[in-house]
């Protein structure tokens, strides 16, 4: 890229086989991403490239190569328990391997290479689960007494408040001591990965929010603020913050 030009920033698709397409192809494999991710981006400055799900080492390296930072979107899947460790519930969700796995070696490379990262929604449980951390498999059937964090009828205006750490760059992003977030997580963060704090947290206990201390950028956030960002200054910081610290990346 010519100098002066915007960052870079991947973000993850998710991948399905859509009959509802209009491919002469039946069930042919389909990228998905909600535009508002590629918004949000934009808005904060960057330019959006969409990964697909690949498994290809040197394919992987050529994304890598090319990135100023890497957004891990959300999905409506879960991460397979046996990579922390654990065999699954019967209250486990959809299983996607393919891009569980994809995400799971982005994630690695970004964190060797210190990308700045933002994980939102799953894309925050697989920045924790590569640290070496776990996540609850279901909160109802976890954690008896947490609210409803499946919050899919609120995800436009929020439904319940978290607490945001002082002293965590979040709190030095958004500039708040707390947020009404739009969550829509059955699973939760639940043993902490290497090098990770908490940085925010709902009212009922149940992690929302986490960040690197052994790395420049790396946050990841349980709610889903490039749905908000449109409405919410604060919101939309978070993107402007990951958008500064990927361009400052480029031009090192």
């Amino acid at each position: 890229m010519r100098r002066g030009s915007p960052p870079l920033i991947g973000i993850t698709a998710d991948l399905s086989s859509n009959s509802s397409n209009r491919s002469h192809v039946k069930s042919e494999p389909t990228l998905f991403l909600p535009l508002r991710y590629v918004r949000a981006v934009e808005r904060a400055g960057a330019v959006s490239l969409i990964l697909p799900a690949i498994h290809s080492s040197r394919g992987l390296r050529r994304y890598m190569n090319l990135l100023d930072g890497l957004l891990i979107s959300g999905g409506n899947f879960d991460i397979h328990p046996r990579y922390y460790g654990e065999k699954p519930i019967n209250q486990l969700g959809i299983i996607k391997p393919q891009r569980t796995e994809f995400e799971l070696e982005l994630a690695t490379s970004a964190l060797r290479r210190d990308l700045p990262v933002l994980g939102i929604c799953g894309g925050a449980q697989a920045i924790n689960v590569v640290l070496g951390g776990s996540l609850y498999q279901d909160i109802a059937a976890q954690l008896p007494g947490a609210v409803e964090h499946q919050q899919g009828a609120r995800k436009m205006v929020g439904g319940h408040r978290v607490q945001v750490q002082d002293g965590t760059q979040l709190h030095e992003i958004v500039r708040r001591q707390s947020l009404e977030v739009n969550t829509t997580h059955h699973q939760a963060i639940k043993k902490l990965g290497r090098g990770l704090v908490v940085n925010a947290v709902a009212e009922d206990g149940v992690i929302e929010g986490i960040e690197s201390t052994q790395h420049g950028f790396v946050l990841g956030l349980q709610w889903h603020p490039e749905v908000l960002a449109p409405r919410q200054t604060h919101q939309r910081r978070i993107f402007s913050a990951f958008a500064a610290v990927c361009q400052k990346r480029k031009g090192n």
